[in-house]
């Protein structure tokens, strides 16, 4: 069968939603061709996924689409906060949070900040990118089946609207094939978690009139409380495009045939509380609220990432940052074991990294959606998780501390990383990014004086491991002889203000400090920075050591 196949690459990725588009970025970025199959005609027309986190935009800064991705959100720039009423024109409305970064606080963890971008949205750009990067798209084309053994995976796939069959044979398959993932149930891997949460259905629609009503509130998006007309509303331009999301029950009974338009307008009049509001219905979707987190992430080349991994409250966003923060972390692990850099025991390191992550955070959407009484979730009071410390109670003008944490301040205790304590909880009860391995490397705004302007740390971690030293250290020296040595990629900048430095810290920043080390010690950063392993102060023999932690890192042995 390996022989009679039709195309030969290193990876298929399964579902081309915004978690497959990404794992295409990320994998082509590091050089990967690859191909990508999705049954759907298309990318998403209906707006969904809209919340893009610090995180997440910082992989797309270094992936060198953030410009377009803001570009493509301009018109949702200026909303912010979380309101919530009994209605847009009754006096009852409270801000859960005005402001998503009040005075501008994010600056000292980023280069970056959060994002208002629809699924319809971003999908198009990362589209219009991945081709450039050696992915093969393929859309209205289905997976039927595959097969793997000890080399490769072996799949079988059709074009929807030729219906021809062809064999595609690769190293590595992704699945990033959705909820109910077809990948996921073939390879008989189980959840956990509660389950279902709550239904709405999502309705499109256009009125002129209600950008009158809200005003000048910019709202992310607004929870509206009354018993009889409970849901909620999104923005799509501001002006005349708007979401409604409505509660449905079908544990009652409720079946979609009864959310006719005249019904849909009636509901969504009496949310806002003007019974004359002008709306045109447009499109009207289901969706479902889930708590599941799949009890492995891969067997043997095959790989879950995105929903097919794990579902999740959409309060938050959480879901499609933490499955495009998976396709991150996949991404150099397939690239480095493909490159010969690194042993197959690192792909073992997605799961031990990714799978702890899953669980806390959707722990933590489902506390947040209780905490902001998202309508349509009757929460079980025994089932839902404790609030992680420092988290916004209802009301609390605009403290994200504890969303901040949950999105960018979590930890690997185990997998690719030497010197992490597997004890400390995933998520912290405070933002703690000073240098911990396992821990996303700090932000620190450096000069370079070869290439000029400005970098932040954030934007050297990408293809290569990077070595962080202060000048006139052996380390620098060190690490390209490792390199060398071991034919992987590791970069090495000497930070300083005299000649021999690579990078100039701005304002007198003191970088040893910012990673929890001294002036003669290192930090190893990987290509997706995280801190791999810290060495507090200068070695002996500091070839040696950076030889032997990498050979552990990339299962070298």
């Amino acid at each position: 069968m390996k022989e009679n196949v039709d195309h030969r690459v290193p990876v298929l990725i399964v579902g081309g939603s915004l978690v497959g588009l990404c794992t295409s970025l990320f994998l082509g970025r590091h050089g990967i061709t690859h191909m990508l199959v999705e049954k759907h005609a298309g990318t998403s027309l209906h707006p969904r996924g809209r919340g893009i986190n610090v995180r997440t935009m910082e992989l797309f800064r270094v992936a060198h689409v953030e410009d377009r991705i803001r570009e493509a959100a301009s018109v949702l720039a200026d909303n912010h906060g979380i309101l919530q009423g009994g209605s847009l024109t009754g006096d009852d409305q409270e801000w859960l949070f005005e402001q998503i970064d009040p005075g501008g606080a994010l600056a000292r963890f980023s280069p970056s900040t959060w994002c208002l971008c629809s699924q319809n949205d971003i999908e198009p750009v990362l589209m219009s990118v991945t081709p450039t990067l050696g992915a093969d798209l393929r859309f209205s084309t289905e997976l039927l089946s595959f097969e793997q053994d000890e080399s490769g995976v072996t799949a079988i796939v059709k074009n929807r609207e030729t219906g021809e069959h062809s064999t595609v044979r690769a190293d590595y398959l992704v699945a990033a094939d959705g909820p109910r993932s077809p990948v996921r149930e073939q390879l008989r891997i189980g959840q956990s978690g509660p389950g279902d949460l709550f239904h709405n259905v999502s309705i499109t629609f256009r009125s002129r009139m209600l950008a009158d009503v809200i005003g000048d509130r910019r709202f992310i998006v607004c929870y509206l409380t009354k018993p009889d007309a409970d849901g909620a509303l999104l923005p799509v331009d501001n002006r005349e495009r708007w979401v409604f999301h409505a509660p449905w029950h079908p544990d009652r009974g409720e079946t979609l045939e009864e959310f006719t338009d005249e019904r849909c307008v009636e509901h969504i009049r009496r949310a806002v509380g003007a019974p004359d509001l002008d709306v045109e219905i447009t499109g009207k979707a289901p969706w479902h609220a889930a708590e599941r987190v799949a009890q492995r992430y891969a067997a043997g080349r095959v790989f879950l990432a995105g929903d097919s991994a794990h579902e999740m409250s959409p309060t938050g966003a959480f879901g499609s940052n933490t499955g495009i923060q998976d396709a991150h972390n996949l991404a150099w692990k397939i690239a480095a074991v493909l490159d010969g850099a690194a042993g197959p025991g690192l792909l073992e390191t997605y799961e031990s990294e990714r799978l702890p992550v899953a669980r806390a955070t959707s722990e933590r959407a489902s506390a947040r959606s209780a905490e902001h009484s998202h309508p349509g979730y009757e929460p079980d009071p025994e089932t839902v998780a404790e609030p992680v410390a420092g988290a916004p109670a209802r009301g609390g003008g605009g403290r994200q501390n504890g969303v901040l944490t949950v999105a960018m301040g979590y930890r690997y205790g185990q997998g690719a990383v030497v010197g992490a304590d597997p004890d400390l909880p995933v998520v912290p009860e405070r933002m703690r990014l000073c240098g911990d391995p396992g821990t996303r490397a700090p932000h620190l705004w450096l000069r370079d004086p070869a290439r000029g302007g400005r970098r932040s740390t954030v934007d050297l971690y990408e293809r290569s491991f990077v070595l962080l030293s202060s000048e006139g250290t052996a380390w620098s020296g060190a690490a390209g002889a490792v390199a060398k040595r071991m034919n992987v990629r590791l970069d090495a900048y000497a930070i300083g203000t005299g000649p021999e430095a690579d990078l100039i810290p701005e304002d007198g920043g003191d970088w040893a400090e910012a990673h929890g080390t001294t002036a003669s010690g290192a930090v190893l950063v990987r290509p997706d920075g995280f801190v791999a392993w810290r060495s507090p102060d200068a070695v002996a023999d500091p070839e040696s050591v950076l030889y032997k932690v990498l050979t552990t890192l990339l299962d070298r042995y």
